[in-house]
Formats: structure tokens, C-alpha cells, sequence
């Protein structure tokens, strides 16, 4: 995974956006005004991600739905949102920005593809097409949204820093694995119960935001260990290594001082972009502070 995303870097990472947090949330703000037009003119109607419509040549759908906001206006709303902003400004300082565009488009490309596989579902497994199929996908289209792609950026937050606090109700410090747990157990619970009342687009609108947080998973290098090919390469690796004297090391992360007697399933890499050889462990790999 890490190979093949290094290599798309190198290829189109000039093209990545700087700063993209800003513009998703600049994009939620133009959503807000455009909800202020007359009921008479539904914009988000207009807007939604609806295969069917898509299908029938509306297809700035594909694009257009990223402008409905999370939620109607409010002061919660705005909070969530200064929220949201500074935890997709602490990823893509952590994982680059060509990381995090490819998180967040990956999000909205499966999105799309979601939509997709649901009326694929109607269609083929319940024999619904023509209008009633129309009509199924535009009231099922309300589940497409970014919603859950926030939900999954603030997950994959709590990926790279579980032990960050934040002030629950502006009262309560808590660490932000926990709350990543509950919202994890709530989206699962909404998944599993939208899968046993039929509704689709629920589904596979969470399902597809959970394969992101598994590729982006991935990509950390936190499964490496659990790799056949990794595997192997530790048992050829202790077979043909002398034994070290008792209490020397081979490898030593520079943040936290562990080293593999602290846990045998620890990988341990060299940074590329710090001046040294400076070695990391799986933990803090993607989000040291690099050493110039």
C-alpha cells in the first residue's frame, strides 16, 4: 500500500490541494446560503447524489452533492465544523498533503460508488426499475452525503493520535480514543441495523466509509505485521541472525524509546525525510516531527 501511494505521489502529488480542509468547509458554507433560497426551490433536490438521475444525464450530481452540509445551520453546526477543521489540519500535517487529498477523495469516490451499488441492489436482487426505481433512490439519496466521510476523518484522527484530549461539552477532558470508539460502535450499530431493515443506502453509505478508514489503516504500516510475506521474512530473519548479548538492541524508536524486547511484533522503519538515521516504530512512523 505504501509503495504504490509513494509512487502515485511522486507521479501527480503537485496536483494535491493545500489545505483542502478549508475548502470542504467553504464549500458546507455556500450550502448553507444556497438553503436559504425560497421552499418553493428545493436546492438540495437539485444537488443530491442520485444514481438514477445521474444515469438520465444529470450528472453534475457527482460533484454537486458535496456542497449539502452535515446538518441544518446552527450553533452546534458551527462548532462542529471549527472541530472538524482542526482535526483535517492535524492529519495533513501529519500525513502530507497528497495522503490526505487521496483520504478524502477516496472517501467521496466510494461515496459514488456506493450510491451506485445500491440501485445495482434494486434493481438485480428486488426487480424494482423505472420510476419506481426513481422514485426508491431519490428518497434513499439523503443517506449519500459527507457526513459519514467527516465521521471517518475524525476516526482516522484517533488513529494517529488516540491520546489527544478534548473537552467533552467543554467540560469534560477525555481522550479522543474513546470517543472514537463510541462513534465506531454507533456507526457499525447503524450499519448492521440499516442492513436488517433493508435500507441499502444506509448501508452501503457506512460500508463504504469503513473500507476508506481500512485502506487508510493499512497504509500506516500497522497490519504489516500480520503480512504471510512479513511473516516469513521475521522467521528466515531469526534463524539466520547470531544471537545478540543480553540487553543490546537492534533497533530503537527515537520518540518513545521502544525497541523489539518491548514487544517482539513491533515494526521498526527509517525515516527518509529526516537528516539521520533516525528509526521509528510503527506508532510513530507517520506522525513524528521530522528532523531537518
Amino acid at each position: 500500500m505504501n509503495k504504490f501511494l509513494n509512487d502515485l505521489e511522486r507521479k501527480i502529488g503537485k496536483y494535491a490541494i493545500v489545505n483542502l480542509t478549508k475548502y470542504i468547509v467553504m464549500l458546507y458554507a455556500v450550502g448553507y446560503v444556497l438553503q436559504l433560497a425560497p421552499q418553493s426551490v428545493n436546492i438540495t433536490n437539485l444537488l443530491n447524489l442520485d444514481p438514477y438521475l445521474i444515469l438520465k444525464g444529470q450528472v453534475w450530481r457527482l460533484v454537486s452533492w458535496v456542497l449539502i452540509p452535515p446538518g441544518s445551520f446552527s450553533l452546534l453546526i458551527i462548532i462542529t465544523l471549527m472541530f472538524y477543521y482542526f482535526v483535517g489540519n492535524g492529519m495533513e500535517r501529519t500525513l502530507g498533503t497528497f495522503r490526505y487529498n487521496v483520504f478524502i477523495f477516496g472517501g467521496m469516490i466510494l461515496m459514488i460508488i456506493a450510491s451506485f451499488v445500491t440501485m445495482l441492489v434494486y434493481q438485480v436482487f428486488f426487480g424494482i426499475t423505472g420510476d419506481a426505481l426513481g422514485m426508491l433512490m431519490f428518497r434513499s439519496s439523503g443517506a449519500f452525503s459527507t457526513y459519514y466521510i467527516q465521521m471517518m476523518v475524525f476516526l482516522a484522527f484517533s488513529v494517529i493520535y488516540p491520546d489527544i484530549q478534548v473537552l467533552l461539552m467543554f467540560l469534560i477532558p477525555i481522550k479522543v480514543r474513546w470517543i472514537a470508539i463510541a462513534y465506531g460502535i454507533i456507526l457499525a450499530y447503524q450499519c448492521i441495523g440499516a442492513l436488517i431493515n433493508k435500507d441499502f443506502a444506509t448501508f452501503f453509505a457506512i460500508a463504504s466509509q469503513f473500507i476508506n478508514l481500512l485502506l487508510f489503516y493499512m497504509s500506516t504500516g500497522k497490519l504489516n505485521h500480520i503480512r504471510p510475506g512479513e511473516i516469513k521474512r521475521k522467521r528466515e530473519f531469526k534463524s539466520s541472525v547470531k544471537m545478540q548479548p543480553k540487553g543490546i538492541t537492534r533497533h530503537k524508536c527515537a520518540v518513545c524509546g521502544r525497541t523489539e524486547q518491548d514487544d517482539p511484533n513491533l515494526e521498526f522503519r527509517f525515516c527518509s525525510k529526516c537528516n539521520g538515521n533516525y528509526e521509528y516504530c510503527q506508532d510513530h512512523l507517520f506522525n513524528h516531527v521530522h528532523v531537518k
